[in-house]
C-alpha cells in the first residue's frame, strides 16, 4: 500500500483572478435582455433602480465577504452552512448551490448557440446545436482538468473579452447617441418598483460562485472581500451605463426584444447588431469558463467531508485539480443544456438562488457566536447586514409560484436522502 501523501490543490488564484471570477459569475446573459424589462416597469427612472438593487445585493455580498474571509477550504455556501448548522444544513445548502451553478451554466451554453444563430442560421437546429454544446462544454472541462491556472486563465481571458464589447458599446453610445431619444414617462407604482428591484437583485447574482474555490485562493482573508466589492462596483457601473445608453438610443425601449442590438444599430450602423451578438457569445462563453473553475470545487468539498462519494474528492496527481468533480460537472451541464432551453434553465436557477443567500445570512449570525475571535474580516454592525439580507431573501421567496415550490421541495427531498446515506459514514472534519 502506497504511503505517498494525497495530492493537494494548488493555491494559484490571486485577488485579481478572484475579482475576474466575480465579474464572470455576474455578467452573463442578463445584461443583453435586461433594459427593456426595467424600462417597462419604471421608465426613465431605471438608472435609480440599478443603483438601489446594487445596494441590496451589496448587503448580501458583505455577508459573503466576512464568511469567505474565514475559510481557506473549497465549498463556499455549503461550507458556511455545514460549519454553522451541521451536516444536514450543509448538505441541503450544497444541493441548492450546486443546482444554481448547473442550471446557470446550461442556460448560458444554450444562449451562446442562440446568438451564434445570428451568423450561422443552422446552429439552432437539433443536430448542430447538440454538436456545438458538446464541443464547447467538453473543451472547457478538458482545459480545467489540466490545471487551475489554465482554467482560471481561460476565465480571465473571456472576462476581458466580454467586457471589451460592453465597454465599446457604452463609450460609443455616450459619444454618438447624443441622447436624441427622450424616454416616455411611466407612472410606476410601488409594486412596479418592487418588481424591478427583485429582477435586478437576481441579475446581480452569481458572485457566490467565485467563493467556492477558496482552497486554491492564495489569501482568502484579504482577497475575497476585495474581489467581491471590486466586482460589485464594476458590475453596477456597467449595468447602469448600458441602460443609460439604450434608453437614449431606442424608441419605445420597453417593446424591444434585443435592446442592446437595437441601440447599437442606431449609432454604429447595420453592423451594430452583429457586434452585440458577438458580445453576447463572448459573455455567455466567459460565464461558462468561470463556472468550470468554480462549481466543481463544491462537489470536491462535499466529497472531501464524506457528504458525497469519495471519488469526487480525488485530486489529479499531475495537474492537481479535482478532475472527477470537473468531469461530473461537465456531464451534468451537458445533459441539462441538451434537455432544456435557456429560459427553462435560467428560471430554475433564479428560483433556488434566494435560498442559498438566506442560509448564508443566517450562518453569519451563528458563526459570530461560535467563533467570536475568528481571524477574518469583521463587518461593522455585521448582525444588521445579516438580518437585512435575510429579510430581503424572505421577501423574494414570496414571489415563488406553485411550480417553483414543487421544484424546491423536490430538491430538498433529494438532499435529505443524500444526508441519510451520508450519515451512515463517519463525520469528516469541518
Amino acid at each position: 500500500m502506497s504511503s505517498a501523501p494525497k495530492p493537494q490543490l494548488a493555491r494559484a488564484i490571486g485577488r485579481w483572478t478572484l475579482a475576474a471570477l466575480v465579474l464572470n459569475g455576474v455578467i452573463g446573459s442578463g445584461i443583453f435582455g435586461l433594459p427593456d424589462d426595467i424600462a417597462r416597469l419604471v421608465g426613465p427612472a431605471a438608472p435609480k433602480a440599478y443603483l438601489l438593487a446594487a445596494l441590496g445585493i451589496g448587503i448580501i455580498m458583505a455577508v459573503f465577504a466576512e464568511l469567505a474571509s474565514q475559510f481557506r477550504d473549497a465549498g463556499g455556501p455549503y461550507l458556511y452552512a455545514r460549519v454553522a448548522f451541521g451536516r444536514f444544513a450543509g448538505i441541503q445548502m450544497g444541493w441548492f448551490a450546486w443546482l444554481v451553478r448547473l442550471t446557470s451554466a446550461a442556460a448560458n451554453a444554450n444562449l451562446f448557440v442562440v446568438y451564434l444563430g445570428e451568423f450561422w442560421h443552422a446552429a439552432t437546429q437539433p443536430a448542430p446545436r447538440a454538436l456545438l454544446l458538446t464541443l464547447m462544454i467538453w473543451s472547457f472541462a478538458a482545459v480545467n482538468v489540466r490545471g487551475v491556472s489554465a482554467g482560471a486563465g481561460t476565465s480571465n481571458l473571456f472576462t476581458a473579452a466580454k467586457l471589451l464589447p460592453l465597454g465599446l458599446f457604452i463609450g460609443a453610445g455616450l459619444l454618438l447617441s447624443r441622447g436624441t431619444v427622450v424616454p416616455a414617462p411611466v407612472a410606476a407604482s410601488t409594486d412596479d418598483w418592487f418588481q424591478a428591484a427583485l429582477a435586478l437583485v437576481f441579475a446581480y447574482g452569481g458572485f457566490e460562485a467565485a467563493m467556492m474555490p477558496m482552497g486554491e485562493a492564495r489569501d482568502p482573508r484579504r482577497d475575497a472581500p476585495f474581489a467581491l466589492f471590486t466586482g460589485l462596483a464594476a458590475v453596477t457601473a456597467i449595468y447602469t451605463l448600458v441602460h443609460v445608453v439604450t434608453m437614449h438610443s431606442v424608441e419605445n425601449l420597453a417593446a424591444s426584444q434585443r435592446p442592446l442590438a437595437d441601440a447599437a444599430r442606431t449609432f454604429l450602423g447595420p453592423w451594430g447588431a452583429s457586434f452585440i451578438a458577438l458580445g453576447a457569445m463572448l459573455s455567455t462563453s466567459g460565464y461558462l469558463a468561470g463556472s468550470f473553475v468554480n462549481a466543481p470545487r463544491l462537489t470536491y468539498a462535499f466529497a472531501e467531508r464524506g457528504d458525497f462519494p469519495r471519488v469526487f474528492a480525488a485530486v489529479h496527481e499531475r495537474f492537481r485539480t479535482p478532475h472527477a468533480s470537473i468531469l461530473l460537472f461537465g456531464a451534468l451541464v451537458w445533459g441539462l443544456a441538451l434537455y432544456g432551453s435557456f429560459l427553462w434553465n435560467a428560471i430554475l436557477s433564479a428560483v433556488v438562488r434566494v435560498f442559498t443567500y438566506a442560509v448564508v445570512c443566517a450562518a453569519l449570525l451563528q458563526l459570530r457566536r461560535q467563533k467570536p475571535h475568528a481571524d477574518s474580516l469583521r463587518l461593522p454592525l455585521g448582525w444588521l447586514f445579516a438580518l437585512t439580507g435575510f429579510g430581503l431573501c424572505a421577501v423574494m421567496a414570496t414571489q415563488m409560484n406553485a411550480e417553483h415550490a414543487k421544484i424546491v421541495a423536490a430538491l430538498a427531498t433529494v438532499a435529505t436522502l443524500n444526508w441519510l446515506l451520508a450519515s451512515k459514514r463517519p463525520l469528516v472534519r469541518t
